[in-house]
């Protein structure tokens, strides 16, 4: 009797999951995965972990995302990977020179600690892709990439979403606007740029306070499906509304002065991206293209999702391969320099990836600074992250990255703590580069 209301609780959970996009029952493989093929240093499988929760009961390929299931778990190894099919989205284009990656002569191996969420002990990289559900992952130093890898059929031209990541990019942008003098200073009211946010108080904030989520204005982000968050989705890129300024009227209450108190918040993320496209005159995904993704070296078109009036949302959204995701990670490593060209000014990115919120302060692991996690060790390393998973990781000093898309199946999954367990040794075992 025992096993049997094991199992019902179990069903129970894995149709909860299915349902709200929550977690299967349990995190470990639920089938003996394949081996990987590695080809020209690639390395890929056609599954990977937990495939009756990613792969569907049977474990015969994966569900087709759509607009109505994209963010449950059993579609998402298809909608992650190509959101901008499902949403509408403006394109950065990218232009040669493709700036080359070289490869290591034989992939990383590296032992870790693994996380006690997932199970502590020592793990080698190939346990972390049975441990966890990642998409694809990349590692690499400098001009080296040192690993890449693709699980459950995932191909490197395909584009993974940033969701959050996102923001650390709009940040990047609004340094270049700032740096040119569309946009004057930093104590410049949101509405000073984009009248139609007058009368709201998110265009009462200066933009320093948006930048590092401190505006004071009331959002609840908790991924439940009935939070400002997915309030703010629906109007967006959901395209329930006619978008732009008017979709900061729905989040129009005070509760602490601006700069006064951090909460995390992607609505600031968007009145940020609604500041930059008025202050530029031009759409976002342009902007960066010119700015950023054309001097880069992008080997592949990277792609914004956009609401009702075309304003890209920049809370989330953007879509890029993994191997453009590493070079704009060792851009950020090099202080905004990409092929000899300072892309990002570098005092900038020094600002942006420093913790103008202590983790004392977030009540997060993470500290944070302009839309960017920084580490607790306050070492100069940080992070992009974005829900379920995605992280890309910058040690400057290193000039090491590690890029990770992921399918974790609960906005909430511990699971990222063993990605972190994995960053520790790979910093460890990498020499600081000298100057």
């Amino acid at each position: 009797m025992r096993w049997i209301i094991a199992l019902k609780s179990c069903l129970a959970v894995f149709a909860t999951g299915v349902l709200f996009g929550l977690v299967g029952c349990g995190t470990s493989s639920q089938h003996k995965t394949s081996a990987w093929n590695v080809e020209q240093g690639i390395g890929k499988r056609a599954d990977g972990p937990n495939m009756s929760l990613y792969g569907g009961l049977t474990g015969s390929g994966f569900t087709r995302g759509t607009r109505d299931n994209w963010w449950q778990a059993h579609a998402t190894v298809d909608s992650f990977s190509r959101l901008d099919e499902i949403f509408k989205a403006s394109v950065s284009a990218t232009a040669l020179p493709v700036q080359p990656w070289q490869r290591s002569t034989s992939e990383l191996t590296l032992n870790y600690q693994g996380a006690a969420a997932v199970g502590a002990g020592t793990q080698t990289i190939n346990d972390y892709f049975e441990r966890n559900p990642a998409t694809a992952m990349l590692i690499a130093q400098g001009d080296t990439l040192l690993l890449e890898r693709y699980q459950y059929a995932r191909q490197p031209e395909q584009r993974f979403t940033s969701f959050s990541m996102a923001k650390t990019v709009i940040a990047m942008l609004v340094g270049v606007a700032l740096n040119e003098g569309h946009i004057r200073s930093l104590d410049d009211l949101a509405q000073d740029y984009a009248p139609g946010l007058k009368g709201t108080e998110y265009g009462k904030t200066p933009l320093r306070h948006l930048l590092t989520m401190s505006s004071g204005v009331e959002f609840r982000e908790e991924y439940d499906g009935k939070d400002d968050s997915a309030q703010l989705s629906r109007a967006t890129f959901g395209r329930q509304s006619e978008g732009g300024p008017s979709v900061a009227k729905l989040f129009n209450r005070r509760i602490a002065a601006p700069g006064q108190r951090w909460y995390y918040a992607s609505a600031e993320t968007f009145v940020l991206s609604v500041v930059l496209r008025q202050a530029i005159g031009q759409d976002v995904a342009t902007y960066f293209s010119e700015k950023i993704w054309k001097p880069l070296g992008a080997e592949q078109e990277a792609t914004w999702l956009v609401d009702a009036s075309g304003q890209e949302v920049g809370y989330m959204g953007l879509n890029a391969t993994l191997r453009d995701y590493g070079r704009l990670a060792m851009m950020m490593a090099r202080s905004g320099v990409a092929q000899g060209k300072q892309l990002v000014p570098a005092a900038w990115v020094q600002e942006m990836t420093q913790a103008h919120f202590l983790p004392s302060r977030t009540g997060r692991w993470f500290g944070y600074g302009y839309q960017t996690w920084i580490f607790p060790d306050l070492d100069g390393t940080y992070a992009f992250l974005g829900v379920r998973g995605q992280a890309i990781y910058v040690d400057p000093s290193r000039q090491l990255v590690l890029v990770h898309p992921a399918v974790r199946a609960s906005a909430r999954d511990q699971g990222s703590a063993d990605t972190t367990a994995l960053w520790r040794a790979l910093k460890q075992r990498i020499a600081v580069v000298k100057p």
